[in-house]
């Protein structure tokens, strides 16, 4: 007696396509299986059932391995429209910080140790703190370290409602727009000098700093864009006055978030309002002194490539200490279209 057909439970295949899989089949009865329903007789299935079984396998794993294009390609899709929804946001930001930055310019210094002593709670230890926002709660804000950022961060959360105004994907982290206008405060001394190398006019310097500056080298921080911000205050005691320690004590707190000599002479301006004031109290180090010099001479140069680069890959470095980047922040569901309502 015939029983169920093979092929009719699995129409995309040909009886072709099955035999050059398993050649043992035999497709003289038109592979149809034998159902032994009369045992007396002494019938044979003339299909195995591990053979049926390892067929039925072959031809799920050909059907997946068909179809995941298709999957790879959807996938691919959204990876692509994340990044870019990701990546006009950024512009967005850039775009509100630099403009809220240029007016005030005079908040530059106090902008870059705002990012810098929020990043610096960072402890190698409990991997705990680092820039994660806290420094705009008035526990933290309040302390001797922070004294005379209240400003910049007024700057910051002016910026962040204009900001968050406009997003489609959720309001921004304080981690994250701290970090971004250090970012655009470096970017501005940057342009700076580059205008000063040309006599103060502002068109060829944007010329220079676009022809010579670094520019490229912000690939790998804007990336790390999705950090997420602390409801408390991180612990007392880890950041350093700036303005007070020695050159000792700025050494021992670089290391202990490991980083050393050649990144605290990078990021002099970070430290006090005064680069050179600053930079003169490094170079008292035997260990910082090679370093401030290399910078110095750099800052000299049209490109001031080892300055600016160091700078760039040292901001970087401080500005994920500790923290979890979510990829998929600030991402939002695309609106589908209803192809069917259109009229044509």
């Amino acid at each position: 007696m015939e029983g169920i057909s093979f092929l009719s439970t699995l129409p995309s295949l040909s009886s072709r396509s099955i035999s050059q899989i398993s050649p043992p089949f035999s497709t003289s009865r038109h592979l149809h299986v034998r159902c032994a329903l009369d045992r007396s007789r002494g019938e044979q299935w003339q299909l195995r059932r591990r053979d049926l079984v390892g067929t039925f396998g072959t031809v799920v794993g050909l059907e997946m391995i068909a179809n995941s294009g298709k999957f790879t390609k959807e996938a691919e899709a959204a990876d692509l429209i994340e990044r870019r929804q990701r990546s006009e946001f950024q512009s967005s930001i850039k775009d509100t910080l630099y403009k809220a930055i240029r007016a005030s310019p005079d908040l530059v210094p106090s902008i870059l140790k705002l990012a810098l002593n929020d990043a610096m709670t960072y402890d190698k230890a409990t991997k705990s703190g680092g820039p994660n926002g806290s420094i705009r709660l008035s526990p933290e804000i309040s302390r001797p370290e922070n004294s005379g950022l209240a400003s910049a961060l007024g700057l910051v959360e002016e910026a962040k409602k204009e900001i968050d105004s406009y997003s489609k994907g959720g309001p921004i982290s304080y981690a994250d727009l701290i970090q971004f206008a250090a970012q655009s405060a470096v970017k501005k001394t940057f342009l700076d000098a580059a205008i000063r190398k040309c006599g103060g006019n502002e068109e060829k310097g944007r010329t220079l700093y676009a022809a010579y500056g670094s520019n490229g080298q912000w690939g790998l921080f804007d990336r790390t864009f999705g950090r997420s911000d602390t409801q408390d205050p991180d612990p007392e005691g880890r950041i350093p006055q700036w303005d007070k320690a020695s050159v000792q004590d700025m050494k021992s707190k670089f290391i202990a978030i490991g980083l050393g000599p050649r990144q605290l002479a990078v990021m002099s301006a970070f430290l006090g309002p005064d680069q050179l004031a600053t930079e003169t109290l490094l170079a008292s180090d035997r260990d910082v002194l090679p370093w401030v010099e290399k910078y110095q001479r750099s800052r000299e140069t049209v490109s001031q490539t080892d300055y600016e680069v160091d700078l760039i890959t040292t901001l970087t470095k401080l500005s994920t200490l500790g923290q979890q980047i979510n990829y998929e922040a600030y991402t939002y569901p695309v609106k589908k279209v209803d192809f069917s309502k259109l009229k044509l």
